[in-house]
């Protein structure tokens, strides 16, 4: 919803106060479609060459990151913690029952609860191969986090990738408008010996270049590299909670401790208060007896 609002706010303020200034749409109008042509399919050429097709693909869905804002909400951090905590109240109570839920989640009652979180097969993988390395007898807790925290850099690493290709894209529009703006004066001296008024409109329509470059990088590709950047960070406090819930557990606290420092981890925004959280529990408890 915002990123609309901001995208009619720049249009509105950017033509508005040019046609408040006096400013004719009319040779913008008549150049955009060739000066687009130019910048646009410039800018999408470079970021084809300079992407593979998985990453095309995945700057092209993350776009609308910019509209539907972070994935998760705060009723699945609460889920999450309700989930967490069956999984390790189950792993100290019957080992054996665990490894069924861990090895095929998609079957699992528990994780059946989430559909919001099976659904996402990062959240599920950590889960499942966090609870597999403890019941593996690891010794010390500190050598899963490592193994976690490296885990996570990478799973942010990737997941950064569209707002670093869109903050490129952003970089090189200006030079493209330069580009098209450049063989907008060399089609303007070719026709030096047509009246002023006809040069003027020439040499409007060939600024229409740079502007347009530089409206394009400023006033919207770089603003959607920036949310989708604020995104992907706002999400990747999710996985971490599970690693901070899971490794508490490694340094055997009680389930309820691994959870109360999970919901003490999650963002203010979206930390469920502790009545909420109790009564979520107890509604877990229940539900799985």
């Amino acid at each position: 919803m915002f990123g609309i609002i901001g995208i009619v706010l720049i249009f509105a303020m950017v033509f508005g106060g040019y046609m408040a200034a006096g400013g004719k749409l009319g040779i913008i109008l008549k150049a955009l479609p060739f000066e687009m042509m130019m910048i646009g399919g410039a800018a999408i050429g470079a970021f084809v060459i300079g992407n593979d097709l998985p990453a095309i693909k995945q700057t092209a869905k993350d776009v609308g990151k910019v509209f539907k804002g972070p994935k998760w909400k705060p009723e699945d951090y609460r889920d999450l913690l309700c989930l967490l905590f069956e999984m390790i109240r189950v792993a100290r109570q019957n080992p054996l029952e665990l490894e069924s839920h861990i090895e095929a989640p998609n079957d699992s009652a528990i994780f059946g609860r989430y559909p919001r979180i099976v659904a996402d097969h990062e959240a599920v993988e950590l889960i499942c191969d966090t609870l597999r390395a403890a019941s593996m007898n690891y010794d010390d807790p500190h050598q899963v986090e490592e193994v976690l925290e490296k885990r996570l850099e990478a799973h942010m690493h990737h997941s950064m990738h569209s707002s670093h290709a869109l903050q490129t894209m952003a970089d090189g529009l200006p030079a493209l408008g330069i580009v098209a703006a450049v063989l907008g004066v060399i089609k303007t001296m070719g026709s030096i010996d047509q009246p002023p008024e006809i040069l003027g409109k020439m040499i409007g329509g060939a600024l229409v270049g740079t502007f347009l470059g530089v409206f394009l990088a400023y006033g919207l590709v770089g603003p959607f590299a920036t949310k989708v950047k604020t995104v992907v960070e706002e999400d990747a406090h999710f996985y971490l909670l599970i690693r901070e819930v899971l490794v508490a557990n490694l340094h055997n606290h009680s389930p309820a401790i691994c959870i109360e420092v999970g919901r003490q981890n999650t963002p203010g925004d979206r930390r469920p208060s502790f009545s909420d959280l109790e009564e979520a529990l107890k509604a877990a408890k229940q539900e799985a007896a």
